[in-house]
């Protein structure tokens, strides 16, 4: 009866041990901002926006009180179809930096930030147009989320700037497996590249110069070591679980016949 007793609880012993090994995930790899305290306040003194960059897609829509004054600098093309409406002319910012506008010819925006390009064209407006309102927007502001993120892939920015959890959670937050310390933010400025790796578990993401994302970023989530040593090992890991069952199941045989 006593050695039953004890196979038994060998037996199960054993089952925990399996379960543990397979099952366990430390806290520490993934909760973020792990040393943020409580009530801890944190300003943001951030002013980033976003500045043009070389293939930058942008609208410029002109407006004042003069609807004829105004019609050189708005062009509109035919949208197509009887029923569809003109749509404003879209402006490429070229390699050298500039887009081609009506009227006043090359405009320089290449390092600019929306701000900025709108009171210059209030300056050069000024020629023609009393008190003009400038609307400026970055057409292609998307970025990239890839690896290890719920829905990994290519999201449109409505406003002018989001930050690098914003994106994170347009991705659907990271899966289990994601490594949180080392994330890449690959950031390209008129072809030149930088990378930069934040840790997500650290509250100091918050001061990183990549916590505001900038259009055409990529971030890139890895896989933490658990998931490296799950897809290398699958083979490995499921011959050690065949015979952990064999092993179990005989244990139970053997403990139920005695």
């Amino acid at each position: 009866m006593i050695l039953s007793f004890i196979k038994k609880k060998f037996v199960l012993s054993y089952v925990f041990i399996l379960i543990s090994l397979f099952s366990c995930v430390s806290k520490k790899k993934v909760v973020y901002f792990q040393n943020a305290k409580d009530f801890e306040t944190i300003v943001d003194t951030d002013t980033f926006t976003p500045k043009f960059k070389v293939n930058d897609i942008v609208s410029i829509y002109v407006s004042t009180y003069d609807l004829e004054a105004v019609k050189p600098f708005n062009l509109f093309i035919d949208g197509g179809g009887n029923s569809a409406l003109p749509q404003l002319i879209d402006y490429l910012v070229d390699i050298e930096g500039n887009i081609d506008y009506p009227v006043l010819g090359k405009v320089k925006l290449l390092g600019l930030t929306v701000q900025e390009a709108q009171e210059l064209f209030k300056e050069k407006l000024a020629l023609y147009l009393k008190d003009p309102i400038i609307n400026i927007r970055i057409l292609n502001f998307r970025v990239s989320i890839l690896g290890e993120v719920r829905a990994p892939g290519r999201y449109e920015v409505s406003g002018e700037r989001i930050t690098i959890l914003e994106a994170i959670a347009l991705a659907g937050d990271l899966n289990i497996k994601a490594q949180r310390e080392n994330v890449l933010v690959i950031r390209d400025f008129n072809g030149t590249k930088t990378y930069t790796r934040v840790d997500l578990t650290n509250k100091e993401l918050f001061n990183s110069p990549v916590y505001y994302l900038t259009q055409n970023d990529v971030v890139y989530i890895e896989p933490n070591n658990s998931a490296v040593s799950s897809a290398s090992g699958d083979a490995r890991i499921g011959t050690i679980i065949s015979i952990s069952s064999f092993l179990i199941t005989t244990a139970l045989i053997f403990v139920t016949r005695n």
